[in-house]
């Protein structure tokens, strides 16, 4: 005979507890951020219409709320749609009242491709990180950069007979292998291969995917991001990495020894940054002692963007790609971005407001 079990006080006292906490978060993020720009935004370049059925169309802040939640909370598509039907909290941060269903799946999907195509999400991270800044979250006295690899499981199947791009190599392959090694994966690949992934071997393990370029602030907050196949070497593309974001003159910009060439000190140099790259060992020529000391007082800043990554890969599983292509995937890093900074918010303002 099977004896169902029920719910003890304490179980039922514990899911009070994280439903109310939910609701808090949800309630501080409506005082904090002005939806109504947002809004404003999300409409200038999505058009609702009609549905199919007739109806009128689900309003683009609730979808981008949706998606949101979805980042928050590590949800599919269907699972968001379930969980604001099912929980009160959900549906009253979505704007929905308690007679009005969720946005099918589908309806989040097709959101999601329109905002894409339309690099609208790019646009709200400036837009919020602009109120972010309005209410001193967010402040630009120093700026960080660095990547971090996604994992995709839409790889080639088999050890790879193509090149394969050494993490923090000194140079980079040519543009003809470059061409080649794309011919030559999409021969041996299937369909459901993402074609715009690539192969790179970090420390000494075979990876492949993409990486994500994060431009942050001194507390590791994101300003801007970049997203290549995973075997662009970051020595290589810094300044379009700085594109992403508007830096004032004068800061100082950390980032790791990866990032030390002639041509990466001369752009810093043209924007009007203060170099605080780590300082970088030659063959025959070590570090001198002052250098080692440079290396770590900004070592003590430059490591809040590994910070950053580690929390995106723990809170929203950041590491593992969720979709195919890399425009898409673009869309992912720029929502767990979004989220990220959003989330923090509470512990800044009250770290700051004990500061002051």
């Amino acid at each position: 005979m099977k004896i169902e079990k029920y719910p003890s006080l304490a179980d039922v006292i514990c899911d009070v507890r994280v439903r109310k906490i939910k609701s808090v978060f949800f309630s501080q993020m409506d005082t904090l951020i002005d939806w109504r720009i947002i809004s404003n935004l999300i409409n200038k370049h999505y058009l609702k219409g009609q549905s199919v059925t007739g109806k009128p169309s689900y309003d683009g802040l609730l979808l981008f709320k949706m998606s949101l939640l979805q980042t928050w909370y590590g949800l599919s598509d269907y699972e968001v749609e379930d969980r604001i039907n099912d929980s009160i909290s959900f549906s009253k941060f979505c704007g929905l009242t308690l007679e009005q269903t969720a946005p099918d799946h589908s309806t989040l999907s097709r959101f999601r491709t329109a905002m894409t195509e339309k690099n609208v999400y790019e646009k709200l991270l400036i837009a919020l990180n602009k109120q972010l800044e309005k209410h001193k979250i967010i402040v630009k006295k120093g700026v960080i950069v660095d990547a971090s690899v996604i994992d995709t499981p839409l790889k080639p199947k088999g050890k790879p007979t193509y090149e394969v791009v050494e993490d923090r190599a000194e140079e980079l392959p040519k543009e003809e292998v470059k061409a080649l090694e794309k011919q030559e994966l999409e021969k041996q690949t299937q369909s459901s291969v993402d074609t715009d992934g690539a192969w790179i071997k970090k420390s000494g393990k075979l990876r492949y995917g993409y990486k994500k370029h994060h431009l942050t602030d001194e507390q590791g907050l994101v300003l801007g991001v970049l997203t290549t196949a995973a075997n662009v070497n970051e020595i290589s593309n810094l300044e379009e990495v700085l594109a992403t974001a508007e830096l004032p003159e004068g800061v100082p910009f950390y980032g790791d020894k990866g990032y030390q060439s002639e041509k990466n000190t001369k752009l810093l140099q043209e924007k009007k940054l203060k170099n605080r790259i780590l300082k970088k060992a030659k063959k025959n020529k070590p570090l001198t002692e002052r250098e080692k000391i440079f290396n770590k007082l900004c070592g003590k800043i430059r490591y809040k963007v590994e910070r950053t990554f580690g929390s995106i890969k723990r809170w929203f599983n950041g590491a593992v790609a969720r979709y195919k292509g890399k425009t898409k995937m673009h869309t992912q890093n720029l929502m767990e971005a979004l989220a990220y900074n959003l989330y923090r918010c509470p512990a800044i303002i009250v770290q700051n407001c004990k500061n002051s």
